[in-house]
C-alpha cells in the first residue's frame, strides 16, 4: 500500500507562504517523520507531562504529540491568529481551498498532526484522519465523531465484544483529549512567539470541551437526516 499524502499550503501576503506535506502510513495511520530533524527541547516528554500520559521517560523521550507540532509552531512564529490566510489542501480525494483566519487555518492542520502524532489519547481520531476533511465545521465534526465512534461499537460487536450503541466512550475520549491539551498548551506558550499556533490549539480544545454537551443535546438535530431509515423501523 502507498503511503497516504496530504498537503497543506499556506499564502499569507507579505508574510509569504508555507507548506507541509504529511506522509502517513495506510495501515498504522501515524505520521512517518525523518529521523534527521533533532527535537526541541519543550518536546521532550518530562516537560509539562500530561497529567494521564501513559508513558514514562525511561520509556519514551520525546511526547509524541508535541514533536508532531514541533515544525508547524517554528514556521508559524510570525504568524497572528487573525492574519488573513489562503490555505489549500490537496489529497488524492479532493482540493479544498478557502481563505480565512491563521488559527482556524492552523487548527486543520494541528487536528491532522494529533490524529497521526501516535499519541494513544488521540488514537482515537485516526479513522477520521483517513478520510480528513479540512476546515470542517462543527456539525460535520460532531456528525464525523459520532459516526466514527458508532461504527467503531459495531466491529466490537462483530467480535462478540459487547459495543453498545451509547456515547458515554466517546464523551470519555473528549474528556481526555481536553486534558491533554491544556498541557500541550503549556508547551507552545513556551515554544511560541506568536499566537496563531497556541490560539488554533484553542480552538480544537474548545471543541473537545464543548463535545460531550453536543453529543448529549446536538445530535438530536440530525434526526430528520434518518427520516427514511425510521419509516423503515416502524414498518409490519
Amino acid at each position: 500500500m502507498e503511503n497516504l499524502s496530504i498537503i497543506y499550503r499556506f499564502t499569507m501576503g507579505e508574510k509569504g507562504e508555507e507548506s507541509f506535506t504529511l506522509s502517513i502510513n495506510p495501515e498504522t495511520l501515524e505520521l512517518i517523520r525523518s529521523n534527521d530533524v533533532k527535537p526541541p527541547e519543550w518536546t521532550r516528554l518530562g516537560f509539562n507531562i500530561c497529567s494521564h500520559c501513559p508513558y514514562t521517560e525511561e520509556e519514551v523521550l520525546f511526547c509524541p504529540v508535541a514533536v508532531s507540532l514541533a515544525d508547524v509552531t517554528e514556521r508559524f512564529n510570525s504568524i497572528l491568529s487573525y492574519d488573513t490566510i489562503e490555505i489549500e489542501v490537496v489529497s488524492s480525494e479532493r482540493v479544498v481551498k478557502q481563505t480565512s483566519t491563521a488559527q482556524r487555518c492552523v487548527s486543520s492542520l494541528i487536528g491532522l498532526l494529533m490524529a497521526t502524532s501516535g499519541c494513544p489519547h488521540t488514537a482515537f481520531f485516526k479513522p477520521m484522519a483517513r478520510f480528513h476533511l479540512a476546515l470542517s465545521s462543527e456539525a460535520e465534526t460532531l456528525y464525523r465523531a459520532a459516526s466514527m465512534y458508532l461504527l467503531s461499537r459495531y466491529f466490537l460487536r462483530l467480535k462478540g465484544k459487547g459495543g453498545e450503541l451509547e456515547l458515554d466512550g466517546l464523551t470519555e475520549i473528549y474528556d481526555r483529549l481536553q486534558t491533554m491539551n491544556r498541557h500541550i498548551a503549556k508547551r507552545l506558550r513556551a515554544a511560541s512567539k506568536a499566537d496563531s499556533t497556541l490560539n488554533a490549539l484553542v480552538i480544537l480544545d474548545l471543541y473537545a470541551e464543548a463535545a460531550p454537551y453536543a453529543i448529549e443535546d446536538s445530535l438530536d438535530s440530525l434526526e430528520h437526516l434518518f427520516d427514511q431509515y425510521l419509516k423503515e423501523a416502524t414498518l409490519p
